[in-house]
């Protein structure tokens, strides 16, 4: 079955697997997802993540990372903008997350950025999600 909303879809995966504490967790691939992958490596919150070919199926492997006291680097990690409500800002109203203790996802018309990325070329869009 697909899913309304692939990009809830795939942090409800990682959120489970970092509270089940697995090393590894797979979701469906696509452009976008790859994109919120690979600020999430930039931005030190996962180990690493790759493109897996099972047959015709392509997912997203991501390793995820955990604190030497098997913490989950990850402590929380939520949607903002949903299928039902989409959530917009222009380039000056971007927010802070936890006072800049955590990252906010937004797509905008130049690609996939951070929201402090956004702040500084000011651009403006949509928030896709926001981690801690």
């Amino acid at each position: 079955m697909a899913t309304s909303d692939p990009i809830a879809d795939m942090l409800t995966r990682i959120r489970n697997a970092t509270l089940a504490r697995h090393p590894k967790v797979d979701v469906p691939a696509s452009k976008l997802k790859m994109e919120i992958a690979r600020i999430l490596k930039e931005e030190g919150f996962i180990m690493n993540f790759k493109m897996a070919e099972e047959g015709a199926k392509k997912s997203i492997r991501i390793y995820l990372k955990y604190t030497p006291g098997n913490v989950p680097v990850i402590s929380r990690i939520e949607r903002v903008s949903r299928p039902g409500c989409r959530v917009y800002v222009g380039n000056t109203e971007v927010p802070r997350v936890l006072g800049g203790l955590g990252i906010n996802i937004l797509t905008t018309p130049r690609g996939v950025m951070t929201g402090s990325t956004a702040r500084k070329e000011r651009v403006g869009g949509e928030v896709l999600c926001q981690l801690w």
